[in-house]
């Protein structure tokens, strides 16, 4: 008899969390942590001039984020996700296994990776050969030739003589991160680059070449601080020895704190991401389920909230939080694939 009864209890259970699944009223995104700002005040405008019920807003990384919304189609999967990098084509992969096969893809603007320290220290003057040599696992032999080793080096003196004598302490974000997978892909192989034999190998072994390129040492150097970009911010403002990597917008809202190190001579400036010229800059995008488009309410409202020029044009708010915009006929490209919820094309 008691068995009965606590089958029945398990079975009512289960039947108020399925009811409550299946009844969700708000917008659910997760990922970037360097979208979440941009999506949060868009969450928060559209929650505010809105019938609909302020979208939950969850910073869990670019790559934890297209995990949960590659995992299914239903309201206990999130509906939207941010991302600092393009979807890669194995999630795409991924995706489709689990039956998330309709996505829609929206590019939301610029951004630029800085690596800041605090104000209190003086301003760094790196190159992206410095980076790397400052952060890869493994390093070319200090005595030239093709030979790579582990990385040697303690200080920034000891990478280049012209900067501090200072240990190399860098807080980072974790490899769940699209601002991580940014970083290695724009600073680090960047500076791999500028080594003609490992140049070389990108023709010959990619994966080798890859392997080199994109390995951050772990020995200390480099701190995975967490997807939490402000603890990195307040952690540089305790420890002015300390360098930092993170989106500029965190710099931006930060500006009284820290400041963006120099990099390949081009200061971390929105003039310098939005022309091209600093190094370190790369695209931001959300990516939609449109499965979830007209079951979950407020979806297309949302979009068009946050594809208006009040929102993401050149004097938008988005602006105010440091997003780069787009330039016009990007950012109409986009707006009609949002309107039209035209489906994710991999060779664009």
């Amino acid at each position: 008899m008691n068995n009965r009864i606590f089958l029945a209890a398990a079975l009512a259970a289960t039947a108020v969390t399925t009811a409550q699944a299946a009844s969700r009223d708000y917008i659910s995104i997760v990922g970037s942590s360097t979208v979440y700002p941009f999506s949060t005040v868009v969450a928060e405008t559209f929650g505010k001039t809105t019938a609909f019920k302020t979208p939950k807003v969850e910073s869990t990384g670019s790559g934890g984020g297209l995990k949960l919304f590659c995992a299914g189609v239903g309201v206990e999967h999130p509906d939207i996700t941010n991302a600092s990098r393009r979807i890669k084509s194995s999630e795409v992969e991924n995706c489709a296994k689990n039956g998330v096969t309709d996505i829609v893809e929206v590019k939301v603007g610029y951004d630029g990776i800085v690596i800041a320290n605090s104000k209190s220290a003086p301003l760094m003057q790196l190159t992206r050969r410095d980076v790397f040599l400052a952060l890869a696992k493994k390093v070319p032999n200090l005595n030239g030739g093709g030979e790579l080793i582990d990385n040697p080096y303690k200080t920034w003196k000891d990478v280049n003589a012209s900067l501090p004598d200072t240990a190399i302490e860098v807080l980072g974000p974790p490899p769940t991160s699209g601002t991580r997978d940014a970083f290695v892909e724009l600073a680090m192989e960047g500076g791999c680059k500028t080594f003609d034999f490992i140049k070389a190998m990108k023709k010959q072994d990619k994966k080798a070449y890859k392997g080199i390129c994109h390995t951050i040492r772990e020995d200390g150097a480099y701190i995975e601080a967490g997807e939490n970009d402000n603890l990195i911010v307040q952690k540089l403002e305790s420890n002015p020895k300390a360098l930092g990597v993170f989106g500029f917008s965190f710099l931006d809202q930060n500006a009284d704190k820290v400041q963006g190190s120099i990099v390949d001579k081009i200061a971390p400036t929105f003039e310098a991401i939005a022309d091209g010229s600093y190094p370190v800059s790369r695209p931001l995008f959300f990516y939609v389920k449109r499965a979830h488009v007209g079951k979950i309410p407020g979806i297309a409202e949302y979009l068009a909230e946050f594809t208006s020029d009040k929102a993401w044009g050149d004097e938008g708010y988005l602006v105010d939080k440091g997003m780069i915009p787009m330039p016009n006929q990007e950012r109409n490209q986009f707006a009609a694939d949002v309107k039209g919820l035209n489906l994710l094309k991999l060779t664009r």
